[in-house]
């Protein structure tokens, strides 16, 4: 009979064999404490205009090579719980914001950071998140006197330029002005005069050969397509919109034919084509001089829109068909009948031109009103494409939220040092234990003019100290200069300017996560659902 071992008393005892439980300040807090700041120092290299890129691999084996946190943490499967509560921080910061994730991750790991010394002090976590909170409040109750400017209209193109310059810049340093032209161009091109704007009408698409200076913006929609008939070029074309495909019907039900002479045989065929001829000439009468459909176009019917002058562009996506009839301002039709006028959409031009290698479809819109602007990037390799494509992203990002809140503040890290000063003076106003987390507060936020200042190889102690003094003098506005050695810079005359909202979001989400995670005190882990074993990575000799 097998010897019966009892489990260790306590809370384990409760639980299932294989789950793993977590308790107190050592096990628990400075356990979570420790992988976030990890998680943070990972990232922190790789923030500002002079930040490193990361090489990250997927469980797909794709590459991505970026400097992006929120594309490094999107494709990097982090388990850790505390790291993965970080993460939700900085993901509602990009879907709020569409920038500044790198900066909820570096703040919410330097505050934990700076809690584990006070927490080793004797200081309670519970303490300290509510020290954390009051200076998060004290911070959004200066942040709107720190406001250097702000862009009332969002068609001047100049102003907004300067606005997106900054966001730009750190994904692509050295070429942030010729991209941000493009995407200002793109943006207030489909601008609504009522409505708000939408991300999603300005699309990107990525072709490969040349340099990022033959870029360009098109109103209207490309595609990387062929045409499928004859003709390759329409102006002023109405467009007939389908999402079927362009054949022979098939009937919605089986049926049986019975033919007793050659005559009918011959005669059954050309009843379908001449149907289909006279669905295609409805078309064509109808007014339509292209026809794109999502699905295939028959043999038979490509003979008949050929006969009959048309142009034929396939698209495999429904939602490709859904954009391009926004841009055309036509209706899907789910059925090959005849459009009605309203019905049709309408294109200056469409034509197939070939970039490179590449063959390309343009829906071309020449006048002012455009639904949907493109973004034509042109590169050398495809990771460098998908890199400006994420810095044209934070762009039109940008662009969204000066359309909703155009206050700018001082960038390069001069908001943080004047919130940092700040909060060190509101400190001293403090009775409680409150005053040694919020001057840990103050500490965290020095954080970033440091890692600006050691990513581009300066002496940040250095960069800090010059930082505070000219602060202390009143200088708000004065930020870190990467470029000429160990100096700063007056950040509203070099243009360095982040976006009020960004800062607002990103102080309460990295706070939030980091005062979360200082409340947990045990972690109970139930034991993994049993499934099938991964898959062996090929070429791999593990038998176990």
């Amino acid at each position: 009979m097998a010897l019966h071992v009892p489990k260790a008393p306590g809370f384990a005892q409760m639980l299932k064999d294989g789950a793993r439980y977590y308790s107190g300040l050592e096990e628990a807090v400075i356990r979570n404490i420790n992988a976030c700041k990890e998680f943070a120092y990972s990232v922190r290299s790789a923030y500002g205009p002079n930040g490193m890129n990361k090489m990250v691999i997927n469980h797909l084996e794709k590459m991505f090579l970026t400097s992006d946190a929120a594309t490094i943490i999107r494709e990097l499967d982090v388990e850790h719980p505390a790291a993965k509560l970080m993460i939700l921080g900085s993901q509602m910061q990009d879907s709020e914001v569409g920038d500044g994730t790198n900066f909820v991750i570096i703040l919410a790991g330097a505050l934990l950071e700076c809690s584990e010394e006070l927490i080793r002090l004797g200081v309670t976590p519970t303490e300290v998140a509510e020290g954390y909170e009051k200076a998060l409040d004290k911070c959004l109750e200066i942040l709107p006197s720190l406001v250097c400017k702000e862009i009332k209209d969002t068609r001047n193109i100049e102003d907004v330029k300067k606005g997106i310059c900054t966001a730009v810049q750190s994904k692509q340093y050295g070429n942030e002005e010729f991209i941000a032209d493009l995407i200002v161009k793109a943006c207030v091109s489909i601008m609504p005069e009522e409505t708000t704007f939408n991300v999603d009408n300005v699309r990107v698409c990525k072709i490969l050969g040349s340099g990022l200076y033959n870029s360009q913006v098109v109103h209207g929609m490309v595609f990387k397509k062929q045409v499928e008939g004859e003709v390759t070029k329409v102006e002023n074309a109405k467009v007939a919109l389908y999402g079927c495909a362009i054949d022979i019907m098939q009937t919605e039900t089986k049926g049986t034919v019975l033919i007793k002479s050659a005559d009918e045989l011959l005669n059954f065929s050309r009843g379908e084509e001449n149907l289909l001829e006279m669905q295609i000439k409805a078309i064509a009468d109808s007014g339509a001089k292209v026809v794109v459909a999502g699905a295939k176009f028959g043999d038979m019917a490509l003979h008949y829109i050929n006969k009959y002058g048309l142009m034929a562009v396939r698209l495999n996506s429904k939602f490709d068909l859904r954009r391009l009839s926004k841009t055309v301002g036509g209706t899907v039709l789910p059925r090959l009948v005849a459009p009605t006028p309203q019905e049709l959409g309408y294109c200056d031009l469409v034509c197939l031109e070939e970039l490179g290698d590449t063959p390309i479809v343009v829906f071309k819109l020449e006048g002012k009103e455009s639904r949907v602007s493109t973004v034509v990037i042109r590169g050398a390799t495809d990771s460098f494409m998908d890199d400006v494509e994420r810095a044209v992203d934070d762009g039109v990002n940008t662009f969204k939220c000066i359309s909703r809140d155009g206050r700018l503040v001082p960038g390069a890290g001069a908001v943080e040092v004047e919130l940092a000063c700040q909060l060190s003076e509101y400190a001293d106003t403090l009775p409680g234990l409150e005053q040694y987390a919020v001057r840990k507060f103050a500490n965290a936020l020095e954080s970033f003019p440091k890692v600006l200042a050691d990513n581009s190889g300066l002496r940040s102690a250095n960069v800090l100290e010059k930082l505070l003094e000219a602060h202390k003098n009143g200088q708000k506005n004065v930020g870190v200069d990467i470029e000429f050695g160990e100096s700063i810079c007056d950040t509203l005359e070099k243009n360095i300017l982040d976006l009020f909202a960004c800062k607002y979001w990103g102080l309460k989400y990295a706070v939030g996560a980091a005062a979360t995670i200082l409340r947990v005190d045990q972690i109970i882990m139930a034991k993994r659902a049993g499934g099938p074993k991964p898959k062996q990575a090929a070429g791999s000799d593990d038998e176990s």
